[in-house]
């Protein structure tokens, strides 16, 4: 069984790609949304949260965890991989994809505060080739826009902008997303950010995840179907998170073919 967490919905973004590429397997996908966000936490709260939420999972059966969410990642995961006797996939900002996607060499990069400031993030960022420019900006509000199911319109437009705005002024040409709820507001940053390449993590997390998951010997060969079990739990109300995932998850996937 396949582990995802995150803070709140914003993980769904890579449980949908894990179902796109791993269709047979079964996945439990934990909302800690009873605190969420997880972006200006303190750094030991969002480890004590990350250790039970984990113990949650492995009871649940899970063999192998993903972190869906950047901030938990560059806070903990070190520590969960020291602690726990299983694999752990955690997520960092996009910015090396965005980097050779980028003609001008200026780049973006949206993300949460405690991510763009954390020792993970900033020794990726330094490792890119001179002459890349990085604009960084925290998507104030991005996250509770995707918690309260407000994905386009004006107040997300509003929102939005608010970030994009020094980035577009600095010329860059190409956006990493450092959160995983900030895919779901894919469609208002391109609309506002037109001939901008935006970068999302989630397929290349799935496709580590398989690659891990094929050299422990974990892929399940005996379950013939076209999409995943999934189990949904969450630490707070349950039906935002149903909801989301019927909305944003299930009806992309429902043609799948093997």
């Amino acid at each position: 069984m396949i582990g995802i967490y995150d803070s709140g919905v914003g993980g769904l973004s890579v449980l949908r790609e894990v179902c796109k590429r791993l269709p047979r397997e079964r996945i439990v996908y934990y909302s800690d949304n009873a605190f969420c966000p997880y972006g200006g936490r303190d750094p030991q709260f969002i480890r004590d949260r990350a250790f039970a939420v984990t113990e949650k999972l492995t009871s649940e059966g899970a063999d192998i965890v993903v972190v869906a969410c950047n901030t938990a990642t560059t806070v903990a995961i070190a520590a969960l991989r020291n602690h726990f006797n299983i694999p752990f996939v955690g997520l960092e900002p996009a910015v090396k994809p965005a980097a050779a996607a980028s003609v001008t060499s200026v780049i973006g990069v949206l993300a949460t505060a405690a991510t763009l400031a954390s020792s993970k993030y900033r020794a990726t960022r330094d490792s890119l080739p001179r002459g890349i420019k990085v604009v960084e900006c925290v998507g104030e509000g991005f996250v509770e826009l995707v918690e309260n199911g407000c994905l386009d319109g004006p107040l997300a437009e509003e929102t939005v902008l608010r970030a994009l705005e020094p980035m577009l002024e600095a010329g860059v040409d190409a956006i990493a997303l450092g959160c995983t709820h900030y895919p779901f507001l894919r469609g208002t940053i391109e609309r506002l950010a037109p001939g901008v390449t935006v970068i999302d993590p989630a397929p290349s997390v799935a496709r580590h995840l398989e690659t891990v998951m094929s050299a422990r010997g974990l892929i399940r060969r005996d379950r013939q179907t076209s999409f995943p079990d999934v189990t949904l739990l969450s630490s707070g109300d349950n039906s935002n998170l149903v909801r989301t995932y019927n909305t944003l998850v299930k009806p992309e996937l429902s043609s799948i073919k093997l």
